[in-house]
C-alpha cells in the first residue's frame, strides 16, 4: 500500500513538472535579430548590415551581427541566447577590430509596427517585428559591454529609435547613427512568430 501511494505521489509530481515546464515554453518568445542590409533598387531586406554608434568624445564603433534569443514570458534574463558578430573601433579612442558574442538577455520588448513592403530574405515578412532588445555580449579582446537593438517599423510611435548603441568597457557609444534617406546601414529587424 506504501508502495502504491509513493509511485502515486511521484508521478503527480512529474506530471506537475512536466505541465509547468510545457507551459512555461510555450509562453518563451523565440525571437532573431539581425543587423540589416537594405538594397532599394531590388526592394529586399537582408541579413549581413552594419551600423555605427559614437562615444561623448566622437569615437566610433561600427558593428555588423545577428543572432537569436529566448524571452522568458514574465520578461527578466535570459542565457538561451546565439549569435554575435564584428566589432571595429575609430576616432580617438582608438583603431582596434574584431568579433564579438552575445552572452545573455538583459531584456526583450516588443513594439507595434510592420515592415514596409520589401522581399524580406531573412524569414516570414510576417513575423517581422518592432522593438528594444538588451544583450549583454563579450568582445574577442576580453572586454564585456552591451549591445542595444532597436527597431522601428511603420506605424511603430516615433519615441522608438531605429539603429544600435552599445557599451565596450567602460565606453558608451551612447549616440546611435541614423539611418538617412536612401544609405543601406544603420537599420534592424526582428523575426518572432
Amino acid at each position: 500500500m506504501d508502495r502504491r501511494r509513493w509511485l502515486s505521489g511521484i508521478a503527480a509530481v512529474l506530471l506537475l513538472i512536466t505541465t509547468t515546464v510545457s507551459v512555461a515554453f510555450a509562453q518563451a518568445a523565440h525571437v532573431r535579430w539581425d543587423i540589416v542590409s537594405i538594397d532599394f533598387a531590388a526592394g529586399t531586406i537582408s541579413a549581413g548590415g552594419v551600423a555605427f554608434a559614437r562615444a561623448n568624445d566622437g569615437s566610433r564603433i561600427k558593428l555588423t551581427g545577428s543572432g537569436t534569443f529566448v524571452a522568458p514570458a514574465s520578461g527578466g534574463q535570459s542565457s538561451a541566447v546565439t549569435g554575435g558578430g564584428t566589432w571595429e573601433t575609430s576616432g580617438p579612442i582608438g583603431a582596434a577590430s574584431g568579433t564579438y558574442r552575445v552572452i545573455g538577455l538583459v531584456r526583450w520588448d516588443q513594439a507595434p509596427g510592420t515592415l514596409p513592403p520589401l522581399i524580406d530574405n531573412i524569414g516570414n515578412p510576417a513575423n517581422a517585428r518592432a522593438g528594444l532588445v538588451i544583450l549583454r555580449i563579450e568582445y574577442s579582446d576580453g572586454s564585456r559591454g552591451i549591445l542595444v537593438v532597436s527597431c522601428q517599423l511603420v506605424g511603430t510611435p516615433g519615441s522608438v529609435f531605429e539603429g544600435v548603441t552599445a557599451s565596450k568597457g567602460f565606453v558608451d557609444f551612447w549616440s546611435r547613427e541614423a539611418p538617412v534617406g536612401g544609405v543601406d546601414e544603420n537599420r534592424t529587424l526582428f523575426h518572432a512568430p
